[in-house]
């Protein structure tokens, strides 16, 4: 059994609860651009921008003229990979094996699990409401094949497919449910084919002929097949990373974490020091004896594994515990960590660069990560759009910190090209 979760709202809904504005962004059409062939497209938009008339995959200036208000913001697209990526272990709460299904979506192998929630109308149930809790808008389908689950995720959410229902169901979904590509959906739009049961009757061989050659996303066969179980499909579910972290066990409670931070953080520096990482984002949990867990969260702008840096960064945030009748375990987690080199400090003096590094951190705690930006250089052929600030504590994106252009260039290009 295979359940897919479409998240057709991710992109935007993800952008909305890091800028804190899911009320404002509502009132005025807001769209999320991408870079595209022909200059940026529309990646996402805000259901203020769909009720407007603005469409996904469309050119950004098309739809400022249609939409003068539209107001316009750089996506993250490596970003939401990420965070769907995590979404995806989260998602495991459900079943041993899941991964990513394209940029919007997420697959679970659910055989044998849904027990565990009361049946398979238990289940989707509980990934709704679970994910609608954090704000996302999810469409989910359970059937035995990867390909349909997919296609009822998309085009009829809630459906519970069943085995001995499965051609019958899955043959009056449109032909868009057989995951192809736009240009193989147009030729067959153009041959009067709209249904996946259209498509079912149309003899194997007459296929075969036009796409014997096509990759499998172009290949309405081999999707076909797949979505029927005729062709195999399985699930690369990813092994989630091991987690550094050390746990410090107290024989009593105690009100005051403090004093047993530095064996924390040394313990763990050890274990990031064997591994040859650093902490980017490091998590204090500290477990209260009536059974809540408070948490503490702090971050680095580099990798570091110093032992006396993270518990300082950490120290001045103690006073927003809550003891209640004291904790009894405490946790420290290096949630995110990156590989790290051993470096030697100059001779005769100290690493400048780690004190820098140690000063954003400080800043950065005491002030919020959106306070301390730095500037990085972005890979675009648009001059205004070369540059972006990104937060000094977060990683770069993979398209900033390009190397400067070798040849002379303009610092703007108007909007009206002038002789000179």
């Amino acid at each position: 059994r295979i359940a897919c979760i479409c998240l057709p709202r991710f992109a935007m809904e993800r952008y909305l609860r890091l800028t804190k504005s899911n009320d404002g962004p509502d009132d005025c059409p807001l769209a999320l651009a991408r870079d595209g062939a022909h200059g940026p497209v529309v990646h996402a938009v805000s259901r203020a921008a769909e009720v407007a008339g603005v469409q996904v995959g469309a050119r950004v200036v098309d739809m400022q003229a249609l939409c003068p208000t539209l107001l316009v913001v750089d996506a993250d697209v490596d970003g939401d990979l990420q965070a769907l990526g995590r979404l995806a272990f989260w998602a495991r709460r459900w079943c041993p094996w899941s991964a990513l299904d394209g940029e919007d979506g997420l697959v679970l192998e659910t055989t044998g699990s849904d027990h565990l929630f009361g049946g398979e109308q238990g289940l989707l149930a509980d990934i709704v409401a679970r994910l609608g809790a954090q704000g996302l808008t999810a469409q989910v389908a359970i059937a035995p094949t990867w390909g349909s689950a997919w296609g009822f995720a998309r085009f009829r959410p809630g459906t519970i497919c069943m085995p001995d229902r499965q051609r019958a169901d899955f043959s009056t979904l449109p032909i868009a449910a057989l995951r192809l590509d736009e240009a193989t959906l147009s030729v067959l739009r153009r041959l009067g084919l709209k249904s996946v049961g259209a498509v079912m009757d149309i003899p194997r061989l007459s296929l075969t002929r036009r796409f014997a050659r096509a990759q499998i996303w172009a290949n309405p066969l081999m999707r076909l097949d797949q979505a029927m179980g005729r062709a195999p499909e399985p699930i690369n579910s990813v092994a989630e990373p091991a987690r550094l972290r050390a746990a410090a066990r107290l024989a009593e409670p105690v009100i005051d974490p403090g004093p047993h931070l530095p064996d924390l953080a040394a313990s763990l520096c050890t274990l990031l020091d064997r591994e040859g990482r650093g902490v980017r984002r490091l998590r204090l949990l500290a477990y209260r004896t009536d059974g809540e867990v408070a948490e503490l969260w702090a971050k680095t702008s580099t990798a570091s594994r110093s032992a006396d840096h993270l518990v300082w960064l950490l120290s001045d945030k103690l006073e927003a515990l809550n003891p209640g009748f004291g904790f009894d375990l405490l946790v420290l987690e290096a949630v995110v960590s990156e590989p790290i080199q051993t470096d030697q400090t100059q001779l005769g003096g100290q690493d400048t660069q780690a004190e820098v590094s140690a000063l954003i951190d400080r800043l950065s705690a005491r002030l919020g990560a959106r306070a301390v930006t730095r500037p990085v250089l972005r890979e675009s052929h648009i001059p205004e759009r070369a540059e972006a600030w990104v937060a000094a504590i977060a990683p770069p994106p993979d398209d900033v910190d390009a190397p400067p252009p070798t040849a002379p260039r303009p610092a703007r290009v108007l909007d009206r090209p002038e002789e000179i």
